[in-house]
């Protein structure tokens, strides 16, 4: 398989995913969780997803669809597309899935992944996290992972915007 394929693989629909998390379950692999909209990468995004990863054996991204991301960041957002948004996620060494949702919230995906450990960004505290409740009470964890300072997709979105 070339790295091309192996990229897209990662990318997959949520009953791929059922079906690879299956697999990953019969080998006892430790499942971490996490999702957003990730539109523009940067360097706190990764360092995020890197803290994500070392917290398990997999980790599984549920990805914002475009009109998802729309409805929460307004108009002129995503500024990049799913299918971009996703690629690049899925080349990233330390992301072994990326799973897209319609949703405004992650609930539906959580509930079939069932992570071992729910992750979400500094900005949250437990009793915000879609599916918080839902994975403690299977026996899983969350964990908040503190924000890289001066980086986010607003700020870097503003700058370019004063430029213009």
């Amino acid at each position: 398989m070339s790295q091309l394929q192996q990229i897209e693989s990662r990318i997959c629909s949520p009953e791929q995913l059922q079906r690879i998390i299956a697999v990953w379950r019969l080998r006892s692999q430790k499942l971490v969780f996490t999702n957003g909209c990730f539109d523009v990468l940067h360097r706190g995004h990764l360092a995020y997803l890197a803290e994500a990863a070392s917290l398990g054996n997999r980790l599984i991204i549920g990805l914002n669809s475009d009109a998802s991301v729309t409805r929460l960041k307004g108009e002129g957002r995503p500024v990049n597309p799913f299918a971009d948004r996703a690629f690049a996620l899925a080349s990233l060494h330390v992301v072994d899935a990326v799973c897209g949702f319609e949703e405004d919230t992650p609930i539906e995906i959580i509930r079939a992944v069932m992570p071992d450990i729910l992750v979400k960004g500094g900005d949250y505290n437990e009793e915000q996290i879609v599916g918080a409740d839902l994975v403690k009470s299977a026996g899983g964890r969350i964990a908040i992972i503190n924000f890289t300072e001066g980086y986010s997709t607003t700020s870097f979105l503003d700058k370019i915007r004063k430029k213009d």
